[in-house]
């Protein structure tokens, strides 16, 4: 599943090629894609004419500010989920088997959402609707990794007194926001912390280097267009790099970038893990 690099990526490129530019008109092919409006046509309806002012990231979700020829903007959300890619493309590209929904541009250019799992959804908000009562999942986000309200306090706040593994508590989104597999596999390496560790025995120092390593990580895989293990794709159909810098994930038996020792995989709440056991204690 794309995690927060990969998201951000997408959103940088999104914001690079898709701006100020009138949408002519749409194509839905899956329609269970659509969460909201339930109506495909009204769906299509209500991002024709507008236009793209920015793109915003909130943990994996991606919103885009419409400014239509009303006072009140309207949004458009997607999360890609498992599978889901956004590609920009000349109209005249074959269309992907996977292909669900289309939105067109001038210049004969599109939008095109390809899911292979069809997990991923994609909304309109119409105006005057606060975004969350649509998109209801942007409710139960924590604080993002990136944000301000991101501190030690506030870590150590989420994770205080719960009776379950470290890299468990991590993927849940309303501890951290855009956090999944890889990153926390990644983020208690560079702290030196073991994904079994229950929150409630992290020491105020392991929290202090945790907090750090997060954003270390997302920074680094950011900075490398995100990882490609399975289907990940940014806006321009090029994979990204940090899979083959990563520290653990995915690399077990393989000697440890730090120590030589061997990558361990265990599997911990249905997820797989990777560690070092010996630079992880």
């Amino acid at each position: 599943m794309p995690e927060l690099p990969e998201v951000e990526t997408v959103r940088r490129g999104l914001n690079q090629l898709t701006l100020n530019q009138e949408i002519t008109g749409g194509d839905v092919l899956l329609d269970r894609t659509i969460a909201y409006p339930f109506s495909v046509g009204e769906f299509i309806a209500g991002i024709k004419g507008s236009a793209i002012a920015t793109w915003h990231r909130r943990g994996k979700y991606l919103l885009a500010e419409l400014s239509p020829s009303s006072p009140v903007a309207t949004w458009l959300g997607v999360h890609l989920r498992m599978t889901g890619q956004l590609l920009w493309l000349h109209r005249d590209e074959p269309l992907h088997k996977h292909t669900r929904v289309r939105i067109f541009f001038g210049d004969q250019q599109e939008l095109r959402f390809i899911d292979q799992r069809t997990f991923g959804k994609m909304w309109w908000v119409p105006p005057g609707i606060a975004v969350e009562s649509i998109i209801t999942g942007l409710a139960k986000l924590a604080a993002d990794p990136f944000s301000p309200e991101f501190t030690i306090e506030y870590l150590a706040l989420k994770l205080q007194n719960r009776r379950r593994p470290i890299k468990t508590a991590l993927l849940d989104q309303s501890v951290v926001a855009g956090l999944g597999n890889i990153y926390a596999d990644e983020a208690l390496f560079k702290s030196g912390v073991l994904p079994e560790t229950l929150c409630i025995d992290l020491q105020p120092k392991q929290i202090e280097r945790l907090r750090t390593a997060i954003i270390q990580v997302l920074e680094t895989s950011i900075e490398a267009g995100g990882t490609t293990f399975s289907n990940f794709l940014n806006v321009k159909g090029v994979n990204g790099n940090y899979g083959g810098v990563a520290w653990v994930y995915n690399r077990a038996g393989e000697p440890c970038r730090v120590c030589d020792t061997a990558i361990v995989r265990i599997r911990l709440a249905g997820r797989s893990s990777h560690f070092c056991p010996q630079c992880q204690r």
